[in-house]
């Protein structure tokens, strides 16, 4: 079987609280302090959870979200893994269910990841991942699966994929079985047998 890395794309490979909050200040909206350790949009604007809802389901269906950057060093190593190192990515992303919105995460990927995905999966904005994981575990069981919400992480563990964790203020101190990484260079390492120590679940 083709080696296979199934990930997260918001907050994994591309950097969507970076246009989400641009998009957020130019409708008027300021984060509280201390935001960068909070999950949740409401609780990170000051508003409530089914208005920070609405506010992610509104900008992951508007033109901006085709536009995301990178996250990190992402376009660099997963180019790398694909290209040198024969790995496929396969994306489950929690965006929308509308088809406009999909096509521009696919063109998004495109443009910044090459031909690296040959499958992008996308669910309901904010959808939990549990059965998507366990459909795709009939294929890619024992794969890395990459995710910076640890719930979701924990659902692909239990699905039987290899967890890994991308590291952000809001999920440093969760409780999870997975491998905790930085950035994208740590995850080649990995699956490369470089010389490096990962992080494990505290």
């Amino acid at each position: 079987m083709k080696k296979t890395i199934v990930t997260d794309i918001d907050g994994v490979v591309l950097d969507w609280e970076e246009g989400f909050s641009i998009w957020m200040e130019h409708h008027g909206h300021k984060k509280v302090e201390g935001y960068q350790f909070m999950y949740k949009i409401g609780d990170r604007y000051g508003i409530s959870n089914n208005q920070g809802h609405k506010l992610i389901k509104t900008f992951n269906e508007s033109a901006a979200i085709g536009f995301l950057p990178p996250l990190r060093d992402a376009q660099y190593f997963v180019k790398k893994l694909h290209e040198q190192h024969q790995y496929d990515f396969v994306a489950l992303t929690s965006l929308s269910l509308d088809k406009h919105a999909q096509a521009l995460r696919e063109r998004n990927l495109k443009k910044l990841m090459g031909t690296a995905f040959s499958r992008v999966i996308c669910l309901d904005t904010g959808a939990d991942k549990d059965e998507a994981l366990a459909r795709l575990a009939q294929k890619y069981k024992g794969c890395y699966w990459v995710e910076d919400k640890p719930e979701n992480l924990v659902a692909g563990s239990k699905a039987g994929f290899q967890g890994i964790l991308m590291e952000h203020g809001h999920n440093m101190n969760a409780e999870h079985d997975g491998i905790v990484v930085k950035n994208w260079e740590e995850i080649y390492n990995i699956l490369t047998n470089q010389a490096v120590t990962p992080a494990y679940t505290r």
